[in-house]
Parts: C-alpha cells; structure tokens; sequence
C-alpha cells in the first residue's frame, strides 16, 4: 500500500518540479485553431501521448532497465539520445529544466546515491537532465517496474496538457477529466508497441506538432514558456 500511494504522489500534477509554466504547444495549438474545442483537445492529447511513447517513453524504459541493471553509462546514453531527438528549445528546456527540479525534489525526499550521482553531472555538464530519464532512475530506486513507471510518465504529460488547457481556453474541469479518463486508455497500446525498441529506433512524425513547437518559440505574446 505504501508503494502505490508514493507513485501517486510522484504521479500527482501539483509536483512542485515546474511543469505548471509549459503547455506543449498547447497554447499555439489554440491561436492557429489546430484545437478549438473538447473534441480537438483530446485528438491533441492522444497525438502528443502517441509521439512522446515513442520517444521519451522509450528513453525511460531503457534508463529503467539500465538504473536496475546498475549499468549507470546506459542511463548516460539514454539521457543523450533523447535530448538530441527533441526538436526545438521550448521542448529541451521543458525537458531539463523539470528533469534537474524532479531529480533535486526526489533527494530531498529519498536518498538515491545513483540519483545523486546524475544531479551532479547535470550540474557538471556532462549529461541534459532529461524528466524521464530522472524518473526512471527515481521509480526504479523506489521499487517500480517498468510498466508502472511508463503509465506515470504518459499519466504526467496528458494532465500537464490538460492543466494547461483550463487556463487557456473556454473548458471546465469535467471536460478535462473526461478527456483525460479517454486518452489514458491508449496507455497499454502505446507501451506494447515500444517496449522492445531500441534507443536507435526513438523516432516520432508529427510534423504538426513540431510547427506549432516552432510557432511558440518564437511567438510574441504567450502565457506559457517557451
């Protein structure tokens, strides 16, 4: 019991860790009507859960499996792998800047000598700090497997989308739920379909998405980081 109840807090949108300032491309979504209502809003989740399962999904299975195996270069390579297939500087900031803020909250909580370990060379330079890998490496301390670590990861970019979503459009808190009790239903699809690729085999095509990315970087009136 003690174990659930520590992934629900480690899963809980309210982690004070920084993911509030970032929409996903959320909010261009909204100003170039890619998405203008509920229905759109959940196509927009399920495409953002889809790519970032075969992307950042995968580096956290693999820096799972590395963080268990005590092999400490693999989460290394993960790490670097999947801050080189972001593309642009909104989403590699979101990624480190959450990354290094999970890593310093989890410390304080729970001792990881190999946690610790990472903070410091992302202190040094020598490693991104990306989200998934510091909760690979955070999960797998705590005694998750892989399986319950892949669903907190996709459950935390689906309510950061959502939570971002009731501050930028015309949508109540029971439409977000609704979308959100949707969308993670794909959870189990998504993780059969990667589970067995490889760090060389990330990859994610949605063109759509990396314009709106794009259009955000360099948009001049936002709510949102970029």
């Amino acid at each position: 019991m003690a174990h659930l109840a520590r992934l629900l807090q480690f899963s809980d949108s309210t982690l004070p860790i920084g993911s509030f300032a970032f929409s996903n491309g959320l909010e261009s979504a909204l100003q170039t009507g890619v998405v203008s209502n509920a229905d759109s809003l959940l196509r927009y989740v399920e495409l953002i859960l889809r790519q970032t399962s075969r992307m950042d999904g995968i580096a956290l299975l693999h820096a799972h499996r590395a963080a268990l195996s005590g092999d400490y270069d693999g989460i290394l390579e993960a790490d670097q792998e999947i801050f080189c297939r972001r593309v642009g500087e909104e989403q590699q900031l979101m990624l480190t800047r959450v990354g290094k803020k999970f890593a310093e909250l989890v410390l304080k909580i729970s001792p990881s000598p190999v946690l610790e370990r990472w903070l410091g060379d992302i202190k040094a330079g020598n490693t991104p700090g990306c989200y998934p890998v510091g909760q690979a490496i955070a999960l797998a301390h705590m005694g998750a497997d892989e399986r319950e670590a892949f669903v907190m990861h996709q459950y935390g970019v689906a309510s950061m989308i959502l939570s971002a979503a009731l501050r930028l459009m015309r949508i109540d808190h029971l439409d977000t739920q609704r979308i959100l009790f949707t969308a993670q239903g794909r959870v189990e699809g998504d993780y059969s379909a990667v589970r067995e690729l490889t760090l060389d085999e990330m990859a994610s095509f949605a063109p759509v998405f990396d314009v709106l990315v794009a259009h955000h970087t360099t948009t001049h009136v936002r709510l949102f980081m970029n």
